[in-house]
């Protein structure tokens, strides 16, 4: 089991990689509101992950109070820079297709390696 202080180094080690992955690197056709979002999303996403919560557009939404096109305009910028990974899986119900994420295994290897 982790100790709190290793929780702890995770966490910031995140927002380490979270601002240089995202304000060194910025995409050509994205604002500097748009990366602010991302931090602060992969933040978020990071404590659901923690919590052993399902990364899907709606449980995001439910979390956030975001809109569902905010949330996907997000989410999707994380996907293309290759920090998240997507999925299909069934919805809750188990009848439908819902959007799934996990955190990509490059930022879990970065955030272990601390």
């Amino acid at each position: 089991m982790a100790s709190k202080l290793s929780d702890r180094w995770q966490t910031q080690a995140l927002s380490v990689f979270a601002v240089r992955e995202i304000l060194d690197k910025p995409l050509e056709d994205e604002s500097a509101q748009s990366r602010i979002k991302q931090i602060g999303m992969i933040n978020i996403l990071y404590m659901m992950h923690q919590a052993h919560e399902k990364l899907t557009l709606s449980n995001i939404i439910q979390f956030t109070g975001m809109t569902r096109s905010g949330v996907i305009e997000t989410i999707d910028i994380l996907v293309r820079r290759g920090i998240l990974t997507e999925s299909l899986g069934k919805n809750s119900q188990g009848r439908g297709v819902a959007r799934q994420f996990e955190l990509s295994s490059r930022l879990l290897d970065n955030l272990r390696a601390t």
